[in-house]
């Protein structure tokens, strides 16, 4: 294992590089590997406070949601650089690195003073939801809706309870709200589907989620309409290796379904650029599509992955999934095979009139930066 420091504008990146050889280290990488890179984001905060930094600037920022995957790379990105991070939880960890305040994501309470500190901006980053791995039933549909839209309106409520206007309200939310488009090429200004198009587990939950926070004591509201973020860690990437490691990592359901993703290190640099925390990003209110500007197919991304993962003759040809495997399969895990048959291409018009510019546009490029 190896570990250096480089300075960068702002302060110092930390690079941890665990490299594993030799005719067993597929197996030793996740035997012992992983669990040695694994918790890297919380780690770094946690040598940031016992190398003495602190939280100086003046930026508060509450999440909810801040103990799943994109919340807790948000905490510690925003953490190290020296804001303040409150994290909402129904449930404290003694493991975490970061202040926490207790709520039940539905009802108002002492956590609803954490919004507001005289002196101080605050901008709230809400993420809070369960998972969407569920089958599309109607008692899944409606935990996954209300998950999402009872912690909103709470933050909301909470917000218009305060003496002042936040900083910031960023609102979770999904490109999955366009369900299956097919071929049409998505931007922030496309109409949402209607009708039998809007599919109850996608549109039917990430419409009223973003319509939710609406009403909101702020200064400026954003919606984010995040799509597939890779990194390391990232369960679809944990999920989508293992299956190219195991020889299931063909196209799924023919694989020209598109596949609008992003890398994690931009997705934090336009969260930065909402909060106003990004030098010379400025971004407007309203709807924004995280997403890079080279969406690719399914049949490409899991070749891009196979290719970084998968051992030897598995790195050129692998099993494919077709719908009614996808289907069976999904009934066995308990998931819902849409998400693996269903596809849009999303890109952010938005994003480039702010003249963003992504580090990670294209996809093998970037696939190659989290397993290179």
């Amino acid at each position: 294992m190896h570990l250096s420091l480089r300075e960068v504008r702002g302060g110092t990146e930390l690079t941890q590089l665990v490299s594993v050889a030799g005719p067993a280290s597929a197996l030793f990488t996740y035997a012992a590997g992983k669990p040695i890179a694994e918790h890297f984001a919380q780690n770094c905060a946690r040598l940031y406070t016992l190398a003495g930094g602190t939280q100086k600037r003046k930026m508060r920022i509450v999440i909810a949601g801040g103990h799943g995957f994109l919340g807790s790379r948000a905490a510690a990105d925003l953490f190290c650089r020296g804001h303040e991070v409150i994290i909402l939880t129904r449930k404290v960890r003694a493991d975490s690195p970061f202040a926490q305040v207790r709520w039940d994501g539905k009802t108002q309470g002492p956590w609803s003073t954490s919004l507001y500190r005289q002196g101080h901006e605050t901008a709230v980053l809400n993420l809070a939801g369960e998972l969407v791995d569920l089958p599309p039933t109607e008692a899944n549909i409606a935990l996954l809706r209300a998950s999402r839209i009872d912690p909103t309106r709470a933050l909301v409520d909470a917000s218009n309870a305060a003496p002042a206007p936040l900083a910031a309200f960023l609102q979770g939310s999904t490109t999955a709200i366009f369900a299956d488009a097919g071929e049409e090429m998505l931007t922030e200004d496309s109409p949402l589907p209607t009708g039998e198009n809007a599919l109850a587990q996608m549109t039917g939950v990430a419409r009223p989620w973003e319509e939710a926070a609406a009403g909101a004591n702020t200064n400026q509201l954003n919606i984010l309409r995040t799509s597939l973020v890779f990194e390391q860690e990232s369960p679809l990437v944990d999920r989508l290796s293992l299956l190219a490691r195991i020889g299931l990592g063909g196209p799924v359901a023919g694989g020209r379904q598109w596949v609008s993703w992003i890398h994690l290190a931009d997705w934090l640099r336009i969260i930065r650029g909402c909060l106003g925390l990004e030098e010379g990003l400025a971004v407007p209110d309203g709807i924004i599509h995280l997403a890079a500007p080279h969406p690719v197919r399914n049949r490409k991304m899991m070749s891009v992955l196979r290719g970084k993962v998968a051992p030897g003759p598995l790195r050129r040809h692998s099993i494919p999934t077709p719908s009614p495997v996808l289907a069976a399969g999904a009934a066995v895990l308990r998931t819902d095979p849409a998400l693996g048959t269903t596809g849009r291409h999303v890109t952010s018009r938005v994003l480039a009139d702010a003249g963003f510019t992504f580090r990670h546009p294209d996809f093998s490029n970037a696939v190659g930066q989290i397993f290179d």
